[in-house]
């Protein structure tokens, strides 16, 4: 008897189909919930179900990874966290948004997390079944931070963690000490434009919060990362070995490569 099917909460990005990819290579069938306007219209094709919900509609969700027999299932990437104020709730939807005290991210998550444990259906941390695309110790690519941008990287973890106690973001771009910018709802790439507009040579740190659940919302970068850097002359980005997640890692060490930014797993 196989595997039973593992259910995957998609939000946007890459993540929700690299997860896929990988469940599907260690023998998990996938059950899929996409969200409309957030979730790569390509996820369907690597999954053996797929079900479109409106943001807010965890009934729907709930159904749907019952039905695909699920009894366990992960969240895989971000939902813009602009679009938390346009949501389409049903009825479970409405009754978690009534419980809530706070919009933060890691109350909001949890709070839905019970919300499809009461259903039936268990979340759990994603990272188990994908190894292979935790950020590793050390350069990934062929140039190490300098001494001076392992200073920054350093301050800007010490600044990310104090904020991620707030439960404010995850990424913080620093240059010769000084905080340049810190992520809020506007997401990574938008908190590296801003940062790297106000002064070139700017290093990003992408750090997972204090109290932060593995289960969801876990740090994660690709390409399209150190595509933005580029644009505003960022030289390297450091994130913590073993708890971000790289996306099309061989695409992103060619990309940083290619702009000479340093990316290094600390």
């Amino acid at each position: 008897m196989g595997a039973a099917p593992i259910g995957l909460i998609a939000g946007s990005g890459r993540f929700p189909v690299l997860f896929a990819q990988a469940a599907a290579r260690a023998g998990r069938a996938v059950v899929a919930v996409a969200h409309e306007g957030e979730t790569d219209p390509e996820l369907p094709r690597h999954v053996a179900r797929c079900s479109w919900v409106k943001l807010g509609q965890l009934g729907r969700i709930a159904e749907a990874l019952r039905s695909g027999g699920c009894s366990e299932a992960v969240f895989c990437g971000g939902v813009r966290k602009v679009r938390l104020f346009d949501l389409r709730p049903d009825w479970l939807g409405v009754k978690v948004l009534a419980g809530l005290r706070s919009f933060g991210d890691d109350a909001a998550l949890r709070a839905i997390a019970d919300a499809l444990e009461r259903e039936g259906v268990r979340v759990v941390s994603p990272l188990p079944l994908v190894p292979d695309l935790l950020a590793p110790r050390g350069p990934i690519g062929r140039r190490a931070l300098s001494g001076e941008e392992r200073e920054d990287a350093e301050a800007g973890f010490a600044v990310a963690r104090a904020l991620g106690n707030l439960d404010v973001g995850q990424t913080v771009v620093v240059k010769r000490g000084v905080v340049l910018a810190v992520e809020a709802v506007e997401g990574t790439d938008a908190c590296i434009a801003r940062g790297g507009g106000l002064a070139e040579g700017g290093v990003v740190v992408k750090a997972f919060k204090p109290q932060q659940d593995a289960r969801f919302d876990v740090p994660a970068v690709g390409p399209e990362t150190v595509t933005a850097m580029r644009a505003t002359r960022c030289v390297a980005l450091a994130v913590e070995a073993g708890k971000a997640i790289l996306l099309d890692r061989e695409a992103l060490a060619a990309e940083a490569d290619g702009a000479g930014i340093a990316v290094e797993g600390f």
